[in-house]
């Protein structure tokens, strides 16, 4: 029988929660730290707190294991996490909290145009409304 947790919905649902806690949390902790070094506390605590994650659920796999393709995208991916955060707690430092979050949700948007023209994924017309819809949506809170 499968479980809430074994879908992917849940788990994107509470990436959001997560994400707007990031947001709200970080506005609070970056008062009076650079916001360079901010992000480098930040990483140090997911490193940790994703270490455990794989200690606990037995997720570590031998390191040859890996190909060469998927290290070279995840190293990729991980130099775009990171200039995101810095990019984001910059953000963070000087604008309100809910306009630059809303900002970095066009992230919604990108993703869509990117898996297309990378991945080759076929979105329909329906859901390119929704991503237009997102779009609008975050242009408009992000609007003084």
């Amino acid at each position: 029988m499968q479980t809430a947790f074994d879908q992917w919905q849940t788990w994107a649902f509470l990436s959001a929660a997560f994400a707007a806690l990031t947001a709200v949390l970080a506005k609070v902790g970056i008062e009076r730290v650079d916001p360079t070094f901010a992000t480098f506390i930040r990483t140090m605590v997911i490193v940790i707190v994703a270490g455990l994650f794989v200690v606990a659920t037995n997720a570590a796999q031998p390191l040859n294991s890996i190909t060469s393709r998927s290290y070279i995208f995840l190293v990729l991916s991980g130099v775009a996490t990171g200039l995101s955060w810095l990019c984001y707690f910059r953000a963070l430092k000087m604008g309100p909290v809910a306009q630059v979050a809303s900002i970095d949700k066009l992230s919604v948007v990108f993703v869509a145009i990117f898996a297309a023209l990378f991945l080759g994924d076929h979105l329909s017309l329906k859901h390119w409304l929704g991503v237009a819809l997102v779009g609008g949506g975050a242009i408009m809170l992000a609007s003084a």
